[in-house]
């Protein structure tokens, strides 16, 4: 058990990466709290996890109320709190010309605000136990794909939270605050993007060298072992840090002779 006794919020975490980072937290010995959009999934899935290791609030996190009530559920439940994975994201398409204000605003609300809010909502909680945050950002925060704009800038801008925060919370109250940014993930919310877009239902079998190296896509649970360890008390001092879970290096990686860059 490598997170005995620990009460971990996990936003977003009624389907994909979210779910896997719950279902191996509570694996390693944690009780979770877990945030959706659908009340009967959030439901269900407390029931399947036991009510002894999970509870659930269902509401979006950019409401106003939303910070103090994740906080309110969690000491109810369980007393103290030790860690919180802001995993909750908004993911949609846009470039300079489709991202509007309303748009990129909505963008930033979900991906940076919310975030950013519901830490200051923690960080009593977590000073007391000597806590930690964990971000989940994305490698398009280094800069993204051209019609990914509003997104990429909203997961720099966590980034740079991770790293402010990081430094700022460690020092003055011993709250650690990392990020992870995963590169392309299988999820069930990808598979059914990418098939609304008019792909091949098995489109992820049938990938380009450029992205998928290893000939497929990360999978959630792939990620959320990796959470485990930054969520954990063996990572040490670790903070203020964003690791990469990707398959190729992001600056200077070797492009497949055959490639002329109509995949992109």
């Amino acid at each position: 058990m490598r997170l005995p006794n620990k009460v971990i919020l996990i936003t977003g975490s009624y389907t994909g990466i979210g779910l896997a980072i719950a279902k191996r937290c509570i694996a390693e010995g944690a009780k979770v709290v877990i945030n959706g959009l659908d009340d009967n999934l959030g439901q269900k899935l407390v029931n399947e996890f036991g009510k002894d290791n999970a509870t659930y609030l269902t509401i979006d996190i950019t409401e106003a109320a939303a910070p103090d009530l994740l906080v309110k559920e969690t000491l109810n439940k369980f007393g103290k709190l030790d860690a919180v994975v802001n995993n909750a994201a908004f993911i949609a398409s846009s470039n300079i010309e489709t991202s509007s204000e309303d748009f990129t605003h909505k963008m930033f609300s979900v991906n940076a605000l919310a975030p950013l809010r519901i830490i200051k909502a923690c960080l009593p909680y977590l000073e007391q136990n000597k806590g930690c945050v964990l971000n989940i950002g994305s490698i398009n925060a280094w800069c993204g794909e051209p019609d990914l704009l509003a997104y990429s800038m909203s997961k720099g801008a966590l980034m740079t939270l991770s790293r402010n925060l990081g430094d700022s919370l460690f020092r003055e109250k011993g709250v650690r605050v990392n990020q992870i940014n995963p590169g392309w993930v299988l999820t069930e919310k990808e598979v059914l993007n990418k098939e609304q877009q008019g792909m091949k239902a098995d489109w992820f079998k049938d990938l380009p060298d450029i992205f998928a190296p290893a000939k497929r896509l990360f999978t959630p649970e792939e990620i959320a072992s990796a959470c485990i360890f930054l969520l954990s008390d063996e990572c040490g001092p670790v903070s203020a840090q964003v690791i990469e879970l990707e398959q190729f290096p992001l600056i200077g990686r070797n492009l497949p002779k055959n490639w002329s860059g109509s995949h992109l």
